[in-house]
């Protein structure tokens, strides 16, 4: 919502900046997203000043020109080099300094810069009007007679005053807020001075007799209606002090009686509509809902079928527009309008929510009435339209003015607590200060009783209703950055901590894969005998169907690894190649015995990854997913858990033909490999595929929702490497766990940056180089402590993994 700075200087009085103003009205609740500064002319006239031509000579090389030295306001005069045929000593004139931007009337902007013309320095230009876009005229340079001193800014002389565009980004419990009368509403309350809206006392209908008759039928959907017919108006262009405000705030001109009805709109928040009272048939407005079916043409050229729900403005032989939402095209106002008829009404916010919904209309209509406008607004705005009207076209003004009211509509009793004012707020604000802002927000203080307070609160405050809800007001206007932090935070109520669930971790696990590029499927439980086979030839572990339905799918599975690589095979064979899924699923499994058997099963969650990493593009070539890739995600998934487990190489071996598995207390939580060439060739899969599978089960037994942290160290951390030589068994994963074990309190990371096997070395040794990062918590590390650190890790190296350090 855009509102104008003068607009609102015209309702109010202020002294606020733009920025100041900004401020105070994000602090009411009005969130100011942007301030724009409007200029009545392009470029505002910036840079262009009131000169005076002190001398005026012939141009030695050219006969049409002229030299002229001209005062404005410096110490020294501008030469200007000038092709008027009416410069002359004496006068005062628009001069255009070095640096400025002209926007003529016709044609593309241009800056000001010095040159030579003809041979003779020129510092700016002496300007028509059609130069500076303030006309068409093109004789020769504006000639100005006025007192004002040389160097005063063209826009003063003009009367040109430049206006800031306030954009409010309006919350929908704002609609009191929803104009520039409901944001000086807000000021008031602020500043305590008077909101001077237009004076429409002196209103008196004509004697021209009214030829429309209005007939509201569904007063449950229109409360209040009022109307008015006025004869003998032209329809022209708007002034311009219309056009511009319109334009200001981002509506363009139509024409004087369009305009107007915008402008009531945005001004005092009350929609209008205006009916070209020659087109209504049968002389006759009816307010209904139309059957089923019924179609409307509407302004935009669109024909709307509606469903019976919309509330319509009807005349004898149809709906003419959708009350509250959009105009039709048949009774719109045209350039040959002679004859109007004014709408203004309140209408039932859920109707209009209902239709603008419904056929998918956002207008700025709707936008008011669906939210809820001020029903005591309609007999101002019908006046103040009519004023407006006999101002900007003429007419007469017919002798009946409708106001249709059948229920009207009460202001909102709540009772107040001052002491849960202090309560809520947090803070004690004095009983006179409360019933200063209770004033100054217009609601009304019906008693005063032992602390209780019965008020009304106004209409056009829809979204107060509560107790809770006026205390809300008083805050935001007291002001939010009044209330001190104290000393010790409290709160009259504990909050709940709610226990973290399964569906709330998958939850969680399943946004994590999302956002790294994983889809999830979900795949059926029961498997091919020959897939459970491979995996588990031992047929007293398998979980058989009792009555299966065919015989590929008669037993349960024991791993989700075939269940993903037929959904990977389904799509690879259709050209989908590069994929990463996941599944949570359950895997089943039997223990038998001479004496019983026993049924168990455990929920996994399995990931399978294949293809490219990303696509092939112009800059760079696509590469397929590795093994490390995999792994990478499934540490990012156990971290997110809060699971600190550490992986080994000793992956299952039916499965994978090399891999990791993850323990957390020697117990497998996590596996990761690539998947056998054998398990794709059943799988009719001819790609590599990675897969993890993790024991979702124990996983969340593990999980705690506790979190310890930490303050930040703020000392520097120090990196040493080691190249160490050793066996080519010997797992990383040993290195770390030899580190960590031998120094606990300063080595804070271990990580691996390169890996060598090759012939400058044994063909069963490999070298890893290795980078540690140590910190101390509490002071820098020095030297003596750093070496005498890492050289404790060298011993342990050596005597527990027989490396060698290379030099």
């Amino acid at each position: 919502m855009k509102i104008s700075y003068k607009g609102l200087k015209q309702l109010i009085d202020f002294q606020y900046s733009p920025a100041e103003l900004d401020v105070i009205l994000t602090n009411t609740g009005l969130e100011v997203e942007g301030i724009e500064e409007k200029f009545a002319v392009p470029g505002g006239l910036l840079g262009l000043v009131i000169g005076e031509v002190k001398s005026c000579l012939p141009h030695p090389n050219a006969d049409k020109l002229k030299l002229t030295k001209v005062d404005i306001g410096q110490s020294q005069l501008l030469d200007i080099v000038c092709g008027a045929p009416n410069v002359a000593e004496g006068q005062k004139v628009v001069v255009a300094t070095v640096g400025a931007k002209l926007y003529p009337s016709e044609g593309d902007a241009f800056e000001i810069k010095k040159s030579k013309i003809r041979g003779e320095v020129s510092e700016g230009m002496l300007c028509a009007e059609d130069e500076i876009g303030l006309g068409k005229g093109h004789a020769g340079i504006l000639v100005l007679d006025t007192p004002l001193a040389n160097g005063t800014p063209a826009a003063s002389y003009f009367n040109l005053e430049s206006d800031y565009v306030i954009e409010i980004g309006l919350t929908p419990n704002r609609t009191d807020g929803a104009s520039h009368f409901g944001v000086a509403r807000d000021i008031k309350a602020i500043n305590g001075k008077e909101i001077n809206l237009p004076n429409v006392e002196g209103f008196k209908t004509g004697n021209t007799k009214t030829s429309i008759k209005l007939n509201v039928v569904d007063t449950a959907a229109c409360p209040r209606f009022c109307g008015l017919e006025i004869n003998n108006i032209t329809v022209q262009p708007s002034p311009d002090w219309l056009k511009v405000f319109l334009q200001n705030i981002g509506v363009n001109s139509i024409n004087n009686i369009v305009d107007i009805t915008n402008y009531i709109c945005h001004f005092v928040g009350q929609p209008m509509h205006i009916f070209d009272a020659d087109k209504i048939r049968g002389k006759e407005v009816i307010i209904q809902k139309p059957k089923e079916g019924t179609i409307v043409k509407t302004l935009d050229g669109i024909e709307r079928k509606l469903s019976g729900d919309e509330l319509a403005i009807c005349d004898a032989e149809g709906p003419m527009a959708i009350a509250g939402v959009f105009g039709g095209e048949g009774s719109g106002v045209s350039a040959t309008t002679k004859n109007i008829f004014l709408e203004v009404a309140y209408f039932n916010p859920d109707d209009i929510r209902r239709a603008a919904t419904n056929h998918s209309l956002k207008t700025d209509a709707s936008f008011r009435y669906e939210r809820g406008t001020d029903p005591n607004m309609p007999p101002y705005a019908i006046k103040l339209a009519t004023s407006l009207i006999q101002e900007l076209a003429g007419g007469d003004i017919c002798d009946t003015l409708y106001d249709i009211y059948s229920k009207p509509i009460e202001a909102h009793n709540v009772s107040l607590k001052l002491k849960n004012v202090d309560r809520l707020i947090g803070k004690t604000v004095h009983k006179e200060k409360v019933l200063d802002i209770l004033e100054s927000l217009d609601i009304e203080v019906l008693s005063i009783e032992d602390g209780l307070l019965e008020l009304a609160v106004p209409a056009y405050r829809v979204d107060v209703t509560r107790e809770a809800d006026v205390i809300e007001e008083i805050l935001r206007i007291y002001g939010f950055d009044q209330i001190e932090e104290s000393e010790h935070l409290s709160s009259s109520f504990l909050s709940s901590f709610p226990i973290v669930t399964s569906e709330d971790q998958q939850s969680k696990v399943s946004q994590l894969l999302a956002a790294n590029g994983f889809n999830e499927i979900q795949t059926l439980s029961i498997v091919k005998p020959s897939q459970n086979q491979i995996l588990e030839p031992d047929e007293k572990t398998t979980v058989k169907l009792l009555n299966p339905l065919n015989e590929d799918l008669s037993e349960m599975r024991n791993s989700l690894v075939f269940s993903g690589m037929e959904c990977l095979a389904y799509n690879i064979n259709r050209r989908q190649k590069d994929l990463k899924l996941f599944e949570f699923g359950r895997v089943y499994f039997k223990t038998e015995t001479e004496e019983s058997v026993k049924y168990s099963d455990k929920q996994v969650l399995g990931l399978w990854i294949t293809g490219n990493k990303k696509a092939e593009t112009w800059y760079e070539n696509s590469k397929p997913v590795e093994f490390f890739d995999l792994k990478k995600y499934v540490e990012k998934l156990l971290a997110s858990m809060r699971c600190s487990a550490t992986g080994q190489d000793d992956a299952d071996s039916d499965r994978f033909e090399f891999g990791i598995t993850y323990k957390l207390n020697n117990k497998a939580v996590a596996v990761v490999g690539k998947v056998r060439k054998g398990l794709l060739k059943k799988s009719d899969v001819k790609q590599d595929v990675y897969y993890a599978e993790i024991d979702w089960a124990y996983l969340l037994k593990k999980y705690s929702p506790e979190v310890t942290f930490k303050e930040i160290s703020k000392f520097p951390e120090v990196r040493r490497d080691l190249s160490l030589l050793m066996n080519k068994a010997t797992q990383f994963s040993q290195v770390t766990q030899v580190a960590q074990k031998t120094e606990r309190k300063l080595l804070k990371e271990v990580n691996v940056f390169d890996v060598y096997e090759g012939d400058k070395i044994g063909a069963d040794q490999k070298s890893y180089s290795v980078s540690f990062i140590l910190q101390d918590a509490e002071k820098t590390l020095n030297d003596k402590v750093i070496d005498k650190t890492m050289q404790r890790l060298i011993s342990s190296f050596e005597n527990e993994l027989g490396a060698i350090v290379r030099r």
